[in-house]
């Protein structure tokens, strides 16, 4: 399979490459994208077939291991995740930005989301990000990369991208060097308490 370069920056979204990106998401396919941490692949969260192929990819068992879905908004995300009152109160502090938390499933998910029960929700400062969920209509499930020590484990620009696995993702979306710095991830399954899970770009505003 052949891999479409696609060029798009976070000041100017180009219409017409946003919309081949989210045609071959709804084709079942996989694009490499930029957060505000790293490059990440992503594919239609609602897609079974699609998530299912990414985790074969990244080695990835979803039954021990918790996925996350990148939304255009925290509206977006109520959808697809139980957030009561104090968790959105927590969620509109800090979002967007480079978080992911973790938080009850909604049965909206597909059924490779339910045997852990609880989903990563994120909704980042990048505006290609947030535009690809808002044309999608629905959340797309994000995964970094393949980690390679030759490149310090992270994943910060297209030609990294492209070296790493050329032949998983149908489109590459190049916006350029992205962010540095993993994202925070907090579990609220228990809004009253969260817990930092793992520190990365952002501090948590309670």
């Amino acid at each position: 399979m052949s891999t479409t370069r696609l060029q798009m920056y976070p000041t100017s979204i180009n219409q017409k490459h946003l919309d081949l990106a989210v045609k071959a998401m709804r084709q079942g396919g996989i694009i490499i994208y930029p957060t505000d941490t790293f490059y990440a692949y992503g594919c239609d969260a609602l897609n079974q077939k699609a998530i299912e192929q990414l985790c074969r990819i990244k080695g990835i068992n979803p039954l021990k291991t918790n996925l996350s879905i990148v939304c255009a908004s925290i509206s977006q995300a109520a959808g697809y995740a139980r957030i009561d009152n104090r968790a959105f109160d927590i969620l509109r502090r800090n979002l967007p930005g480079p978080f992911t938390f973790l938080l009850p499933s909604a049965p909206s998910l597909p059924r490779v989301f339910r045997g852990r029960k609880t989903v990563g929700v994120r909704v980042p400062s990048n505006p290609i990000a947030t535009a690809l969920a808002t044309a999608l209509g629905n959340p797309l499930l994000s995964t970094s990369l393949p980690a390679d020590p030759d490149m310090g484990n992270i994943v910060v620009t297209p030609d990294e991208a492209d070296l790493i696995n050329p032949t998983v993702a149908s489109i590459i979306i190049d916006a350029g060097e992205c962010g540095h710095e993993q994202s925070t991830i907090v579990n609220l399954t228990d809004s009253a308490s969260p817990v930092i899970e793992r520190p990365g770009a952002a501090q948590l505003i309670y």
